[in-house]
């Protein structure tokens, strides 16, 4: 009597103690499931990029793709000031025109103000370049 296991015909990458998987490159699957507009979406950012297949293209962007989480806080902080300035410039203006005169101490506020949104827009400015020196 033969051994059943003459009859059944062997993959030439599978020896007998190990599954097919064990001999990929590649032996782990992962996957997720996408809504249409999900798919949609991946697939326009995917025709932006010089990559044909949909599998290459997920598994690069996974590897080395990047996701870019911004702090908003000194946006927010130079609109602050901005707005402030605003107001002070418009009272001054309102003054001036009321009375005819303008204050040195009106003009140090603006200037101390200037200055801050300076300050301000320097920080932004250092945060974008270190955002951009990543890529």
């Amino acid at each position: 009597m033969q051994n059943q296991n003459q009859h059944q015909p062997q993959s030439q990458y599978q020896d007998q103690n190990s599954s097919p998987k064990q001999n990929l490159k590649r032996n782990i699957n992962m996957g997720f499931r996408v809504n249409e507009e999900e798919q949609q979406l991946i697939r326009q950012r995917m025709s932006q990029t010089n990559i044909s297949n949909l599998r290459a293209y997920l598994l690069k962007m996974a590897i080395d793709g990047y996701v870019i989480n911004l702090d908003l806080t000194d946006v927010r902080e130079c609109s602050r000031l901005l707005s402030n300035i605003s107001n002070n410039i418009n009272q001054i203006a309102k003054h001036a025109n009321t009375t005819g005169a303008i204050y040195a101490t009106d003009m140090i506020a603006i200037k101390s103000y200037l200055d801050e949104i300076w300050e301000q827009q320097n920080k932004i400015l250092r945060s974008l370049a270190k955002i951009v020196e990543v890529k």
